[in-house]
């Protein structure tokens, strides 16, 4: 047998803190991670853990060691994670907008041009996306 499973000892405080992460948490991984805590918390193996919210046991030692070194902020997803937008609003959203205006029922032809415009190579999905999520949400196209 393995040894005895270290409690991971909480104060009322982060308990409570990460309940609310748990049942309110915005993203599905940080609730994940949270109920990780809890567990971790009731003297739970890891590997008990790791099957209980389907993920290894590496992944949950690594996230109790964060949680112990940075606390709660430290089982947010850090910034620049994940794939890259090809679109970017802070730069294309003006050309973007002004080509879709020109072949509102052409939408196909808006991207060839925007491909060309803008150097990039993305699919007609990618833009009714970037339309529905980025113009529409800021400003109505008008």
């Amino acid at each position: 047998m393995g040894r005895p499973s270290k409690k991971l000892e909480l104060t009322a405080e982060q308990e409570k803190a990460l309940k609310r992460g748990y049942e309110a948490g915005k993203g599905h991984a940080y609730r994940k991670r949270c109920q990780m805590m809890l567990l971790k918390s009731e003297a739970r193996s890891s590997e008990d853990i790791a099957k209980i919210v389907d993920s290894c046991e590496m992944s949950v030692n690594g996230w109790i060691k964060r949680y112990e070194a940075e606390g709660i902020e430290g089982l947010q997803t850090k910034p620049g994670r994940g794939r890259k937008a090809i679109l970017d609003s802070t730069t294309d959203d003006a050309t973007i907008k002004e080509v879709v205006q020109a072949n509102r029922q052409q939408l196909s032809v808006a991207k060839a041009e925007l491909e060309e415009a803008l150097e990039k190579q993305f699919s007609q999905k990618t833009l009714e996306r970037y339309i529905k999520n980025v113009l529409v949400v800021k400003e109505p196209l008008a």
